[in-house]
């Protein structure tokens, strides 16, 4: 009898601490969310950081990776405007679409349900700010093509801050008066820090700093996207109720469109930067849920060994130079990264649908 009762004790004890590590703990609720998008960016995109630029890729710091698919509700190969509306609503739908489902009834964006949260919100893009994918988290329109239409929903959309191109949306009819009565400070001409410190009158802030897209980074646009996002933390942080922040790196999808490998890197490595300086603040902050995806893959782009002709031997492929290479002019239906950084991280490793980006930020929150 003396054994049993050790024996049972024993186990109850093991079964116990067994139950200890089974019971997981709660995810802790972020603050403030920022989704990074490098639109086109799939996983070569991204490796290219690692072989051209000159320190190790901000894409390191991220303790948490996964896999997102892109697939459209109307196409297997998606395109911008169905891909951003999936991370958007957590809705597919069709290539084309901004903010609607496939029934093209209008689905609420995290950006519209995080400010009736009482959140401040900021848009950011390298593009013009009614592009697809800026355009899918404030907008609702059957076709991305409609960028007036688009422009004139800004006026309504709980958008605080905003800054990239597309001036020439903006200009036609009053639409700056406009916002300006909406108690916007419009600015065309550069990244004044100035408004942010000095100006009180003003509830919220419009950069629209091109007439379409932003130049490319090989043509000189500098570090606009690094110091935009910077601008839109120190501004949005002031709210004791967290913010929401879409920052997208528009042009590596260009450059993918183009076949032009010089352009995708260049546009890759300033989006890694902007992704640094969001890092530093979400590290100090300690309340912040950063992710960084994208919304498909552009160009089939490869990072493939050089060829080279050797005697008698034909073309080989150097495998100690890396000669990019893409397989296509479009989209591809390859599957793209989702780095994920902060409280909560930990729900997006693994292998899934584009719109779980939505329903897991959400399943966070409640």
């Amino acid at each position: 009898m003396k054994v049993n009762f050790i024996s049972l004790a024993f186990a109850l004890v093991v079964i116990a601490t067994c139950s200890s590590f089974q019971v997981s703990k709660e995810p802790k609720k972020p603050k403030n969310i920022i989704i990074m998008i490098g639109d086109g960016m799939g996983v070569s995109q991204m490796s290219a950081s690692y072989y051209y630029a000159k320190k190790e890729p901000n894409f390191s710091r991220f303790p948490i990776v996964g896999l997102s698919k892109t697939s459209s509700g109307s196409h297997k190969i998606t395109d911008s405007a169905a891909g951003a509306t999936a991370i958007s609503t957590g809705k597919k739908t069709y290539n084309g679409a901004i903010g609607l489902d496939m029934d093209k009834e209008c689905a609420e964006t995290l950006l519209e349900y995080l400010s009736k949260e009482g959140k401040s919100t900021g848009l950011i893009s390298t593009s013009s700010i009614t592009h697809a994918t800026p355009a899918s988290f404030f907008a609702h329109e059957k076709s991305r093509k409609s960028a007036a239409s688009i422009a004139k929903q800004m006026l309504e959309a709980p958008v605080d801050f905003f800054a990239g191109g597309g001036l020439k949306y903006f200009e036609s009819g009053s639409l700056i008066k406009d916002l300006e009565s909406k108690g916007f400070s419009i600015n065309t001409t550069g990244l004044d820090k100035s408004p942010l410190r000095l100006n009180n009158t003003s509830t919220k802030f419009g950069y629209l700093l091109a007439s379409d897209g932003m130049p490319k980074m090989i043509n000189g646009r500098g570090e606009f996207l690094k110091e935009a996002s910077e601008l839109c933390i120190e501004f949005l942080n002031k709210d004791e109720d967290g913010f929401f922040i879409m920052i997208e790196g528009s042009q590596i999808d260009w450059g993918g469109h183009a076949n032009n490998s010089q352009y995708v890197i260049s546009e890759v490595l300033d989006f890694d930067q902007a992704v640094g300086a969001v890092l530093d603040f979400a590290e100090k902050d300690g309340n912040t849920l950063v992710i960084v995806t994208a919304d498909h893959e552009t160009g089939g782009f490869t990072l493939g060994g050089k060829s080279k002709k050797v005697p008698f031997g034909g073309l080989v492929s150097d495998y100690d130079e890396i000669d990019p290479s893409f397989s296509t002019r479009g989209h591809s239906s390859a599957m793209v990264p989702v780095l994920a950084f902060g409280p909560g991280a930990e729900m997006f490793s693994g292998i899934y649908e584009n719109t779980e980006i939505h329903a897991k930020i959400l399943k966070l929150l409640k």
